[in-house]
């Protein structure tokens, strides 16, 4: 109750702090009005792209390219793309399987300097662009670390059901590696993070060091960047578990992780990361307690229609048969309506269950290429249609306050389906197809339908 007393005194303190520091028509910030964002006294409505890998590629070591960062920016900027979500850095040991590489965080407080250069050079070309990017600190999924590196730097270890084996447990001293090991054992064991108070306290460390990170380029501490929206505490937070006694936990890890961005940075937004409903157990009141936070600023959701199974037949482990033959029907196509349709009753239980009190932005949503190829400029009318449905809900009906769709992979040349270590990288984590879900410079009629709403929304 204390607690909860002292971080209501701060939010009203953050709120007059940024009012009395922010005119309200030259305030580089963003800031929030109800169910809606400002941006300079005006309103703040947008259509970006997921960018995960853009500190990695700002870098002047491995996997990093200034010169296609720069086009990159450059081809975004005239599809009128100014927001952009990415990834802080990956954590834990090099050499995993579908890991990102290199990472940012190798042990616990020792940093890769080139990772944190290439970070502060991506943030001082959006300042100088006049973008904004919202940066995430953690990752509840195994391929940049996140949840599983900071269990296995405290030696957490568990045994979990198996499921390959009903009824039988299997051992882990560390991490497992959903595609070899299992997605259910990789599920139970992370889910231990938010109640893990040593492996909460790494991350704690983590947070603190990044959020209160000088940019060497600028010269300017993150928190009066003007290309910074917000920070994000992880990529689809989630407790992984349907007990009372995480779900608490997590709601707390949220509140405490929050707390202590804004403590730090008062300037900037803060939200979760959570893909909605879906991420929360299915559990509505859960939602609803992590967006209710005192400094948690706006509500995220994501929509996954391939992913959730809206389009039949496919999953996400790219070992599955998906192939659709010629003479077949191409449920990519066919199935855009009821995709459609799932879509605008997963964003209307969202504004329901939040009713109105923050904005909303469906920060990740991703469609697959027809006949589920993947190659650039291979044909894409389901995922036009359904981008376009989906920027009509920006644009006009404004049930959402922006979007950022998954992903950008802008000028990479794709070498092989499942990526490997050196390839370019795209918005398809190592564990998918590359170019499953990823928008390239080839794929001109999907770049016009976000040329067009970008236009419009200006």
């Amino acid at each position: 109750m204390i607690m909860k007393f002292l971080n209501s005194i701060f939010t009203l303190f953050y709120a007059v702090l940024t009012f009395a520091s922010c005119a309200e028509n030259d305030c580089p910030y963003v800031r929030v009005e109800g169910d809606h964002f400002v941006l300079g006294g005006k309103d703040y409505r947008y259509v970006g792209t997921n960018f995960w890998y853009g500190a990695i590629l700002a870098s002047e070591g491995r996997g990093g390219n200034r010169g296609r960062l720069l086009r990159e920016l450059d081809l975004m900027q005239q599809v009128g793309i100014d927001n952009v979500r990415v990834l802080v850095g990956g954590e834990g040991r090099e050499g995993i399987p579908s890991h990102i590489m290199p990472k940012l965080q190798c042990e616990p407080g020792v940093y890769n300097d080139t990772i944190l250069a290439g970070l502060d050079f991506l943030m001082a070309e959006l300042e100088r662009r006049d973008m904004k990017a919202v940066l995430y600190l953690n990752n509840a999924w195994e391929w940049s670390g996140g949840y599983g590196a900071y269990l296995d730097w405290v030696g957490f270890a568990a045994d979990v059901k198996s499921s390959t084996q009903p009824g039988s447990m299997t051992h882990f001293d560390r991490t497992p590696v959903p595609t070899l090991e299992g997605w259910w054992e990789y599920m139970q064991y992370v889910s231990n993070f938010v109640t893990n108070d040593s492996a909460r306290a790494l991350a704690r460390n983590h947070v603190a060091y990044i959020v209160g990170r000088t940019n060497t380029v600028t010269g300017r501490p993150y928190s009066e960047s003007p290309a910074l929206m917000a920070w994000e505490i992880a990529n689809e937070p989630r407790c992984f578990a349907d007990d009372s006694l995480y779900k608490t936990r997590f709601v707390e890890w949220i509140d405490e992780q929050s707390s202590l961005i804004k403590s730090i940075d008062p300037n900037h937004l803060v939200t979760t990361g959570s893909e909605g409903v879906h991420g929360c157990e299915d559990d509505t009141a859960l939602f609803l307690a992590i967006h209710s936070l005192p400094n948690i600023d706006y509500a995220c959701i994501h929509i996954w229609p391939n992913n959730w199974g809206w389009l039949g037949q496919f999953n996400q482990n790219y070992d599955s048969d998906k192939t659709i033959g010629d003479d077949m029907p191409d449920p990519i196509v066919t199935r855009v309506a009821a995709a459609c349709d799932s879509t605008a009753a997963y964003v209307a239980e969202a504004n329901a269950i939040l009713g109105g009190r923050c904005p909303v932005v469906l920060e990740e949503f991703g469609y697959p290429r027809d006949r589920f190829l993947f190659a650039a400029g291979s044909p894409t009318e389901g995922r036009d249609r359904y981008y376009a449905f989906v920027f009509d809900l920006i644009g006009r009906e404004k049930s959402l306050a922006g979007c950022n769709f998954w992903g950008w992979g802008g000028l990479a040349d794709v070498r092989h389906t499942i990526w490997q270590p050196f390839d370019d990288y795209v918005c398809d984590p190592a564990q998918e197809e590359q170019g499953l879900n990823s928008v390239f410079a080839a794929d001109s009629s999907t770049l016009d339908i976000i040329r067009k709403i970008n236009k419009s929304l200006q």
